[in-house]
């Protein structure tokens, strides 16, 4: 049996054309978020050493924070309608199910192992449920979600709006995952399913409509600008980099102002 998805007719398979390559205009935004992930995080770790006297938690740091996540969420719901309108085309119910909860379970796994090395490295402010976990559980749940357009608006702003209301309650640490945090909760990245898997179903419902299909409904010139094919690889290769650049700044910050506490 095939798994009937909604660009699908019920009385049969119709087959969908979709391009083999990548949308250039969907891995530059996704590299321009990295370019902005980068910045912030070499800013915070100053700040976070002591070297340079800036409040990353407040004012415009805190926005390109929030935007720069924002950014990334988004594209991963706009991405998932694509990579589901290939393989709905190409894959049984089974099959279908099985490729999101294995891909979803392996970023799941990498967030696991942040959290492991921020409880070691940073006892005081663990990654205990980050922008891999979400990920992860927003990939292996999307099966249940991309079937859908209308709803998954309604669902994402919905979910937006309760994280506003979420905000000041707090709880137990094993509500985490839903927003819900002890009142001394500390964390180096927090983000939690309410409210930003509403931003990744956002993401989707946006996904629908510019491409329906897993392809482009509109034509978007091909335009070789500066820097364009920099930001375009970062953006094809964007969760490698998230996993490396921490290290990477961290390095650099060492080799200009050394490890702080000891002097050279």
């Amino acid at each position: 049996m095939n798994f009937v998805l909604p660009w699908q007719k019920s009385g049969g398979r119709k087959a969908v054309s979709v391009p083999s390559g990548r949308f250039w205009e969907i891995d530059f935004l996704r590299g321009s978020a990295v370019v902005m992930m980068v910045v912030f995080h070499t800013v915070f770790d100053l700040a976070y050493l002591g070297i340079l006297d800036i409040r990353v938690s407040f004012g415009p740091w805190r926005f390109l924070a929030l935007c720069t996540a924002t950014l990334f969420l988004f594209l991963v719901g706009l991405s998932l309608t694509i990579s589901s309108a290939r393989a709905g085309d190409m894959l049984d119910r089974h099959a279908y199910v099985l490729k999101f909860i294995r891909r979803g379970a392996g970023i799941f796994m990498l967030g696991l192992l942040i959290t492991l090395v921020t409880l070691l490295l940073v006892p005081g402010a663990p990654i205990l449920f980050g922008i891999l976990h979400l990920i992860g559980v927003s990939v292996m749940l999307a099966p249940l979600y991309l079937p859908y357009t209308r709803a998954n608006l309604v669902a994402g702003l919905a979910l937006i709006a309760a994280g506003a209301a979420l905000g000041a309650v707090t709880g137990p640490e094993y509500l985490l995952w839903l927003g819900i945090h002890p009142a001394a909760f500390s964390s180096l990245d927090y983000t939690p399913l309410v409210p930003w898997l509403g931003v990744v179903l956002m993401g989707v419902f946006t996904g629908k409509i510019l491409y329906p299909g897993g392809k482009r409904k509109y034509n978007i010139p091909d335009l070789p600008f500066m820097g364009r094919r920099v930001i375009c690889f970062l953006g094809r290769h964007s969760l490698i980099i998230y996993l490396l650049h921490q290290p990477a700044i961290l390095l650099a910050i060492f080799l200009l102002w050394g490890i702080p506490g000891i002097r050279y």
